[in-house]
């Protein structure tokens, strides 16, 4: 058994037929857990025993001839920031250093039922807060293709342990960019779903109109897999679609995928990218011509005021879904509770030392531009101009069915490269903050298949489709992928 050639359908073909059991790959994704992640730092906690014990389950599964799901025995990764009944769920955050989970985000519970096996918690920036995973409050995370260089965010431990053969798929969530950015640094596919295709029910809020639950895989395959079984309304979320909305999901046929006309637009290959970048996705274009695809150059003019738009957004509201954590319910510190006498007191101390300096950051910025006197000349514009950046896509898709363009202006950068400054950092999302503000979907593939330790930095190239059109995202992913 190849833990670097598995894949969920090759797993759940091999489960099948016996050839190896379920206990046997989940003990040797743990091995390799316990034997490479010291030096990448992918996770937050390795969940071993309850991971055999639903490893057992799918055995006896199959042993009693019952039929299994294709996500039967799959060891996955969950970003930390996704409840899990019973375990430590911190969205690597001090604040939340000692709190476990009531009950199962709503992912978890479709997945349960799916019977995949939960390898264990993955690393995060603080909050889903950041582009490179520096910002966790435990550890950092290291991109495996270069233990000097960043993973991405804020889903790069999910990234790196999918990267790194340490889990065969991982969830992530993408708030701007958190699933895509990360994959496209590490090599791996990852898909961003449209706003409500996926529950959101029991992911720990950062900024609840951008926010989605999305997959990280080897093959965009894969993605489609782990996607359908997630997706779908939810009672406990009022802002996941109905039913009747997700009739686009059905695959579509080989011949009908090849007339999607793919756009590309003139403001996202910017001066100062990165030649590495250029190049490879000049190169994905080429590939995808020769299967037939054609292409149309098209304008999305308001999307350079996009990364702006993100930033008073998403600050805005994030100060709101923070103020739940104020140390009585979340009491993650609990030398700070014996060093004070009165209630804000307690506030002051756990929510100023449980809290990084990133949160604080957005929590301070977000407060302002929703303060008197400011709220109409930040937040409301803001708002106003998401929506003419969402026209410019409902115009673009008129003429095209799916966009192309980066998912970042440069590889993976070295660690401590842009931590001493902001605002360098937020430009890594300037490609990616589009889809979630207009809540459309994406999926971010790796140019071709990067190796760890070949010494090459992965780069990917990104689609966004129409709403609820993840179909053509998977469709054209596959097709790509086949010809590699």
């Amino acid at each position: 058994m190849n833990l670097k050639e598995l894949t969920i359908a090759s797993l759940h073909e091999n489960l099948v037929k016996k050839t190896f059991s379920a206990r046997e790959v989940t003990r040797d994704f743990l091995d390799t857990v316990r034997a490479e992640d010291e030096k990448i730092g992918a996770y937050l906690s390795v969940l071993e025993d309850s991971a055999l014990e639903q490893a057992d389950c799918v055995d006896s599964m199959i042993k009693e001839g019952k039929e299994i799901g294709p996500l039967a025995g799959v060891p996955l990764a969950i970003k930390d920031n996704m409840l899990i009944k019973g375990t430590r769920t911190t969205a690597a955050s001090k604040i939340l250093e000692r709190y476990e989970a009531s009950y199962d985000a709503e992912v978890i519970k479709k997945l349960k039922k799916e019977n995949a096996i939960f390898l264990g918690k993955t690393n995060l920036d603080e909050f889903a807060m950041g582009a490179s995973t520096e910002n966790s409050g435990f550890h950092m995370t290291k991109n495996p293709h270069d233990l000097k260089r960043v993973a991405g965010g804020s889903s790069g431990g999910s990234a790196a342990a999918v990267a790194a053969h340490m889990a065969l798929a991982a969830l992530g969530s993408d708030t701007g960019g958190s699933v895509r950015q990360p994959s496209a640094f590490c090599g791996v596919v990852g898909m961003k779903p449209t706003y409500g295709a996926v529950s959101r029910s029991g992911l720990i809020a950062m900024a609840s109109s951008l926010d989605q639950i999305g997959p990280i895989t080897k093959t965009v395959e894969d993605a489609e897999i782990l996607f359908s079984a997630i997706r779908g309304n939810d009672t406990y979320d009022a802002t996941s679609a109905e039913d009747k909305a997700i009739h686009e999901f059905r695959e579509l046929p080989s011949e009908a995928v090849k007339k999607l006309k793919i756009g590309v637009p003139k403001e996202f290959f910017v001066d100062g990218m990165d030649s590495r970048v250029t190049h490879a996705v000049e190169e994905a274009i080429a590939r995808l011509k020769t299967l037939g695809f054609t292409f149309k150059e098209i304008s999305l003019p308001h999307s350079k005021y996009a990364l702006a738009v993100y930033y008073i957004i998403m600050p805005a509201e994030v100060s709101s879904n923070l103020a739940r954590f104020e140390g009585m319910r979340y009491p993650g510190i609990t030398e700070v509770r014996r060093e004070v006498n009165n209630l804000r007191d307690l506030y002051f101390k756990t929510r100023g030392e449980g809290f990084g300096a990133e949160p604080r950051r957005r929590v301070l910025l977000g407060t302002y531009v929703l303060s008197a006197g400011y709220y109409d000349a930040y937040y409301a514009k803001a708002q106003k101009v998401r929506r003419l950046i969402r026209n410019d896509f409902e115009k673009a898709f008129r003429s095209v069915d799916v966009i192309l363009a980066p998912v970042t202006p440069t590889p993976a950068f070295a660690i401590g490269e842009k931590a001493s400054n902001p605002l360098e950092m937020y430009l890594s999302d300037i490609f990616t903050v589009q889809a979630n503000l207009a809540g459309l979907p994406g999926i971010s593939i790796p140019v071709k298949k990067y190796t760890v330790g070949s010494g090459e930095l992965p780069v990917g190239f990104q689609l966004v489709g129409k709403s609820f059109h993840e179909r053509d995202l998977f469709g054209i992913g596959k097709l790509y992928q086949r010809e590699e």
